[in-house]
């Protein structure tokens, strides 16, 4: 790869970011269960309740495309088509790389979909990952 990339640092970064967001899913999923009350003795408990159950959820669901987003950028790794852009086909700087280890996009792509989106234009799941 080009840039002198090192694909094994990127490949334990890449590993180490997916075991602490399990890590972290597993204990806020702990956390909830522990914190729930078997029965609510309230209006206001059972609104926190849901509300609580609302952040975790959405949360989660970051959480999973973050995983998602990861295991992405392993098999990349496996391709060899790590580090290169998906919109432009170009290097991927080490720069993003070192600050977003699951990058998809260089930059300036990156900068462009994020435009589109505000647009209210639509974009596939890949572009729209990384707004």
């Amino acid at each position: 790869m080009k840039n002198g990339l090192k694909l094994a640092t990127y490949r334990k970064m890449l590993e180490d970011k997916a075991q602490e967001v399990r890590r972290s899913m597993s204990a806020q999923k702990a956390a909830q269960v522990v914190a729930r009350l078997d029965v609510p003795s309230d209006e206001g408990d059972l609104s926190q309740q849901h509300h609580e159950e609302w952040i975790f959820l959405n949360r989660n669901t970051i959480d999973m495309k973050l995983l998602r987003e990861i295991s992405d950028a392993l098999q990349r790794i496996e391709q060899g088509t790590y580090a290169v852009c998906l919109e432009c086909e170009e290097p991927i700087s080490i720069k993003r790389l070192e600050a977003v280890p699951w990058a998809r996009y260089c930059v300036t792509c990156q900068e462009k979909i994020a435009a589109r989106i505000a647009l209210g234009e639509q974009v596939d799941d890949y572009q729209e990952a990384e707004k």
